[in-house]
């Protein structure tokens, strides 16, 4: 059912055509609350696959376009009442930035994958186009889209496990631990070539996951890491498993894993929080029960749809307790949001905390500066790397 009385919201997709994965996530989440409507799209540089997959989609043969740059002249060229407001981009990552910088130069809102950008001077870029333009930029963290996450962050910021100390986050997969990239698998192809993954392998794919939750979570930023970046399979060009010690601001610490060759582990995300007076487990693979543990009294298994919840929690739950839902809830969550923001003409994206929060521009810049800080950290020698240093000097080397 559709959460507004509004038209649909009318959007386009770059990528994700044929054989993709994350374009029909993306159509899914945008479609479960009955809120979009897609109209166009380019959806492979393959001039067969692209009409197959528009078709498949019951779009117009006139609105298949054969390049994103077609796409958003033509767009741009019907009335008001018939183009595109929204771009969703699925592409590899090195189309991520110019997508959005062209989509949001063009005049229309943007969903992106992550990782955002190739570097932090393309992530840069697409913040000066988002200055520029006034437009909303949503970035796919999906997993902060869960109610329970809300739960969580919820939880620590008003203090009910007291200051915090210690944040721990675990993101393992096993897919990448056999040499697939080099058997033509095309997922693992493109995800472990330097011009179209980015400076970062397992880095930038997983890694910015664990690190966007552990920030979203905690309330608190990373100032400083120290980093440890492996590739295990040899001739693989990026890293494929890694590893951090963090500095949070107010003191606390925390440790961030992430791998892609953990052979037999499957999606396993898992972050723990832990202050003065408590703390806090939550897992992806089981991500309908959030685990409190505390110093003075018997743990606490909080349930999705059950007693006690907060209402930003409860906002984001669609079915009642004891029916499972999970990663297309959550980032249906983050489409909901994203569409309510374009619906009331928001500038700028509500703020963390807010009902209606969505990733942003913030969440992007904040990930592109970890990849960078990690990947310099590791080939050098400084013990602790700062992460606002790595923006600043970013900033400098890019107003020269």
């Amino acid at each position: 059912m559709a959460t507004s009385t509004q038209p649909k919201l009318r959007y386009g997709m770059v990528g994700g055509g044929e054989g993709a994965f994350i374009g029909a996530v993306h159509r899914m989440a945008a479609a479960l609350d009955g809120d979009y409507e897609l109209v166009c799209g380019a959806f492979s540089s393959d001039a067969g696959r692209n009409e197959r997959s528009a078709a498949a989609l019951g779009l117009a043969p006139a609105r298949a376009y054969s390049t994103l740059d077609v796409l958003l002249a033509a767009e741009a060229a019907l009335p008001e009442s018939q183009r595109m407001q929204v771009l969703a981009i699925v592409t590899p990552n090195h189309l991520h930035a110019p997508a959005a910088i062209a989509a949001l130069d063009a005049g229309f809102h943007v969903m992106s994958e992550k990782p955002m950008a190739l570097d932090l001077a393309e992530a840069l870029a697409i913040e000066a186009a988002v200055i520029r333009s006034g437009k909303l930029y949503g970035l796919a963290f999906t997993y902060s889209g869960y109610p329970l996450i809300e739960e969580a962050r919820v939880r620590v910021a008003r203090g009910d496990l007291g200051p915090i100390r210690l944040v721990q986050v675990e993101y393992s997969q096993g897919w990448l631990s056999l040499p697939v990239d080099r058997d033509g698998q095309k997922q693992a192809e493109w995800r472990t070539d330097p011009a179209r993954a980015g400076l970062g392998g397992c880095l930038g794919d997983i890694g910015t996951h664990a690190f966007q939750l552990a920030e979203h979570v905690s309330g608190l930023a990373v100032e400083q890491l120290s980093a440890d970046l492996t590739t295990h399979v040899p001739g693989r060009r990026l890293d494929d498993d890694v590893a951090a010690l963090l500095r949070f601001a107010g003191g606390a610490r925390g440790v961030l894993r992430a791998s892609q060759i953990a052979a037999g582990d499957e999606n396993g995300l898992r972050l723990r929080v832990h202050g003065e007076k408590g703390g806090l487990d939550w897992s992806q693979m089981e991500p309908n029960t959030l685990t409190l543990r505390w110093l003075d009294r018997p743990a606490e298994i909080v349930r999705a749809g059950g007693p006690g919840l907060d209402a930003l929690t409860t906002a984001r739950l669609r079915t009642p307790a004891g029916h499972p839902e999970g990663y297309i809830e959550a980032f249906a969550n983050l489409y909901r949001s994203f569409g309510r923001a374009v619906r009331v003409g928001a500038a700028i994206p509500p703020a963390r905390g807010a009902a209606d929060w969505f990733p942003n521009i913030v969440d992007g810049l904040r990930t592109m500066t970890f990849v960078e800080t990690m990947i310099a950290n590791s080939v050098g020698d400084t013990k602790w790397s700062s992460l606002a240093e790595t923006l600043d000097q970013r900033r400098a080397s890019l107003a020269k």
